[in-house]
């Protein structure tokens, strides 16, 4: 019993709350320049002239030109017609490539055919050997000794 109460009671205060939420936005719909500060003439003239900003004529015209549902219809018919046409000429195509061996057969003829560049008939042993040479070469030199000669 007392629980209906007590959800009666929290459902007001958040009621009373949300309405003091949006009393205290309301103020910001009308907005006033404070008449002591120096440059609030300069403000108040451009809140003035930009009050009525923006204005239905400034907005872009609809599109006049605009084609009528029976030129879409039509638009679509012949686009179905066309390419119900161009699947007719590709089902008459022959998609045939012969004989799956000898065309893997042709195409390691002709890349057999092209030289190989230098880099790529390296082998795994030159590739490491280089690669150790550049490491060797890209370390850094010893320190140099900067204690005083002895005299």
């Amino acid at each position: 019993m007392n629980a209906h109460r007590a959800k009666k009671i929290v459902g007001l205060a958040l009621a009373s709350v949300s309405t003091a939420g949006v009393a205290g936005c309301a103020g910001a719909f009308d907005p006033t320049t404070d008449a002591t500060s120096p440059i609030a003439p300069r403000v108040q003239a451009l809140v003035d002239a930009n009050r009525e900003y923006p204005r239905w004529a400034d907005f872009p015209k609809t599109a006049t030109d605009t084609p009528r549902p029976i030129e879409v219809a039509a638009r679509v018919n012949t686009l179905r017609a066309s390419g119900g046409a161009l699947a007719g000429e590709a089902s008459r195509i022959e998609w045939t490539l012969g004989d799956p061996v000898a065309f893997a057969n042709e195409v390691n003829a002709r890349v057999d055919a092209q030289a190989i560049s230098p880099v790529t008939a390296e082998t795994q042993a030159e590739v490491d050997a280089f690669a150790a040479e550049l490491r060797r070469r890209g370390a850094a030199p010893p320190p140099i000794d900067r204690t005083p000669a002895p005299r």
